[in-house]
């Protein structure tokens, strides 16, 4: 676990800075991190009590880091007069935003998180996100649709983000259409289901049909 105080948030942050820095030329590694820790001048042992893990705990704390960015600038936003897809797609976006200042280095976190060794680790990550996605827009479900709805998102989420790495457009106008569109498909499949669902609970129960029905003598099941 890592350890939280005043000094130590302040070295996490220094080091954190010089790695995003060379992330995009060096990746996200071992030694990319202990380059980082002494560009910020920071003892070894202070690095270790920063990062206990080394650089997944660097990409852990980034996007939590992002994360917290984005829960802020929520706050500015009256969602209460937003329906729930202008919310998601704001907190997605936002989420973006983010990180915007960083792409070449979050581009070479995502290729280290796809790796077989970091996959827990990245959907950690991800789950962290879109669990403070939907927290952010004021979901409260606890039943079957919290582990659904986030499922949804962290489709919607990656997709959009994959899409954003190679978006060269201007103010990442493609990339906010691609959004646009997936939110659009999910809120479609799910009237869908609305629909099937209703259909569905008008039919009798094929248990109690099955029920009523007797084998001829002579018949066994």
């Amino acid at each position: 676990m890592i350890k939280k105080s005043p000094d130590l948030e302040e070295a996490r942050e220094a080091i954190l800075q010089k790695l995003l820095d060379s992330a995009p030329f060096d990746g996200w590694t071992a030694a990319g991190l202990t380059r980082a820790g002494k560009a910020a001048e920071a003892s070894t042992n202070t690095l270790n009590l920063a990062f206990p893990k080394g650089v997944l705990d660097a990409l852990e704390y980034h996007s939590q880091r992002a994360d917290a960015a984005m829960l802020a600038r929520l706050e500015e936003y009256d969602l209460s007069t937003m329906k729930i897809r202008e919310k998601i797609t704001l907190a997605v976006r936002l989420r973006i935003e983010a990180i915007s200042n960083d792409k070449d280095a979050i581009r070479r976190a995502a290729h280290t998180l796809a790796l077989p060794m970091n996959a827990a680790t990245g959907m950690r990550i991800t789950y962290a996100t879109v669990d403070a996605i939907w927290r952010g827009i004021g979901d409260t479900s606890t039943d079957f649709n919290f582990y659904s709805k986030r499922a949804i998102l962290a489709g919607v989420y990656g997709t959009t983000l994959m899409r954003w790495f190679e978006d060269h457009s201007d103010s990442a106008s493609d990339t906010w259409a691609f959004l646009d569109r997936r939110i659009e498909n999910v809120m479609g499949i799910e009237k869908v289901k609305a629909r099937v669902r209703k259909a569905t609970a008008k039919l009798p129960s094929p248990w109690s049909v099955l029920g009523g029905f007797r084998y001829p003598r002579g018949r066994s099941s």
